[in-house]
């Protein structure tokens, strides 16, 4: 198939260039259009990311200019050929007048061939449906991603489309998801190992300091800071006498070192402490954090945390369960965090987060397994307000985004409000997967974290379909508007928006309908 010609090259800026469009076809060229510029030394591959009429008469003339803006991505050295070697970046700009055509579909499958690297086809590009879309597994999972795009744009279906692609292609994986909606359980199945408030098991002993202090003690000051100082003595000292109890050597103990302890042999410390004060007023604090410790016993709420009946340390069980150490048919863990307390939720992501880094830190180099964490509203773990989020959470993603490809612990960030997330930690993230999105501030946050030659993309972003996104940075071979491939109705994610008009048009005759609500409520049971 010939190419045809459109145009020609009437300036040349960085890494963009002016095109002056001939204007029998300037009709054909549309925004996303990928365009070839050759010359003796040369072909320059670029995509049309704007079109423009400089000097507008009142009606469409004959004689108007029309012009394109192409952003550069790329280039095949020497002459023009049908079977050339795309490569990203330029070397060799196009030279004024030179002629510009429209790529074919034998082009693009060039352009977007299939790697040599590790690949899995996500789609099929919005230009050619034709022509498949592929993502690099290692480049897209090792140097963390980002899925973007306001309620409504297909988040989640994006997120299973990406992650059942992944696991297709490489069955023994290890995944952790963050699911505070209780969403992607529908989505996957017997392959994944669904962990709910009722299954979830994390021993209080497991908490840093950090987290013991959230959790155990007042949120006001300045009570926080004495039942703190109270709270630390007391459960090393607890640490100490287990540790001892089981041969351990103490000499590298800490507040932070997770090993088991008695929650009520503290309790026994705080009432020991207390009776040597001789002030009544003195034991305010004390007499704080044992009605919190026995509250927190006795609220079924928090049995995930609490409700051990015996202490044992089973710290290695916990993370062969939930890292799918082996996978053993269920490589995904997804933690539905709907039912956990709303004030400790925090607590159990930036638990959860720690171990996932810390197991990977300490793992003997060589004998690691990469582990992918993937947050849904990330804006609410690492928020651009430092002040907004849990500060042990947000350092505990931010060390992870900052370090955790060094030791195979890559992050996937999953939200609707880009310009909350922290810019430091986005900052990490090397692959953008951005669906349709509205909000200016939003817009803008995104374009300023895409490379220059993604503008021609981005522009096209509040006219998105459903299924359709912007994918650019390592994880692809070059920048690409996809459509993402079709997912069977059982391996949608439930997260449906409620339809009003079809519940609304026939009358609500389930009589049980409140009363097993409000015993689900009571029990705390969804």
């Amino acid at each position: 198939m010939q190419r045809k010609a459109i145009g020609y090259v009437s300036a040349v800026e960085g890494a963009e260039v002016t095109v002056v469009l001939d204007p029998a076809v300037a009709g054909e060229v549309a925004l996303g259009d990928m365009a070839v510029i050759a010359s003796e030394r040369s072909m320059v591959f670029g995509l049309v990311q704007a079109l423009s009429i400089p000097a507008p008469s009142g009606r469409p003339e004959a004689g108007d200019r029309h012009l394109a803006r192409l952003a550069l991505l790329g280039e095949s050295q020497g002459p023009e050929s049908e079977d050339f070697a795309f490569t990203r970046g330029v070397t060799a700009s196009p030279r004024l007048g030179g002629v510009a055509r429209l790529a074919v579909s034998d082009d693009l499958a060039r352009i977007y061939a299939r790697p040599a690297k590790s690949s899995v086809r996500i789609g099929s590009l919005h230009q050619d449906p034709d022509v498949p879309a592929f993502m690099v597994v290692d480049d897209f999972l090792g140097k963390h991603f980002a899925v973007l795009g306001t309620t409504g744009s297909g988040k989640s279906c994006t997120v299973a489309v990406l992650l059942r692609t992944v696991l297709d292609a490489h069955p023994e994986g290890h995944i952790v998801l963050l699911d505070p909606h209780d969403e992607y359980a529908a989505a996957f199945g017997d392959r994944a190992e669904s962990v709910t408030p009722d299954t979830l098991t994390l021993p209080y002993w497991l908490l840093d300091f950090e987290e013991m202090v959230q959790v155990f003690c007042s949120s006001e000051r300045p009570y926080r800071e004495v039942e703190a100082n109270i709270l630390k003595e007391c459960v090393l000292a607890a640490k100490a006498e287990y540790w001892r109890g089981a041969g351990g050597d103490e000499a590298g103990l800490t507040i932070d070192t997770p090993t088991p302890y008695r929650l009520a042999r503290v309790t026994e410390l705080l009432k020991v402490g207390m009776g040597r004060l001789d002030k009544p007023e003195s034991s305010i604090p004390y007499l704080r954090l044992t009605a919190r410790l026995d509250a927190l016993r006795r609220d079924r709420r928090f049995a995930f945390m609490f409700g051990q009946l015996t202490i044992e340390d089973n710290m290695g069980e916990v993370l062969s369960r939930y890292l799918r150490l082996p996978a053993g048919g269920r490589p995904l863990t997804i933690f539905q965090l709907a039912g956990v307390p709303a004030e400790i939720v925090d607590v159990v992501v930036s638990v959860l987060c720690r171990l996932i880094f810390d197991f990977a830190l300490w793992a003997e180099r060589g004998r690691g397994v990469p582990v992918l964490l993937v947050c849904e509203e990330a804006h609410r773990y690492v928020p651009r307000d430092s002040a907004a989020a849990f500060g042990p959470t947000r350092r505990a993603l931010s060390r992870i985004a900052k370090e955790g490809r060094k030791y195979g612990v890559s992050l996937g960030l999953v939200t609707q409000r880009p310009s909350e997330i922290s810019e430091t930690v986005l900052s990490q993230v090397n692959t953008l997967v951005s669906l349709r999105m509205s909000n200016e501030q939003d817009q803008l946050f995104v374009r300023r974290a895409m490379p220059e030659n993604a503008a021609g993309l981005l522009s096209a972003r509040p006219a998105l379909r459903t299924q359709e996104a912007v994918v650019v940075g390592e994880g692809v071979p070059v920048p690409m508007r996809v459509r993402l491939r079709d997912l069977a109705e059982g391996e949608r994610p439930r997260s449906d928006t409620a339809r009003f008009s079809d519940v609304w048009s026939r009358p609500c005759n389930d009589k049980g309908f409140i009363a097993d609500t409000i015993d689900r409520w009571r029990r705390q049971v969804r």
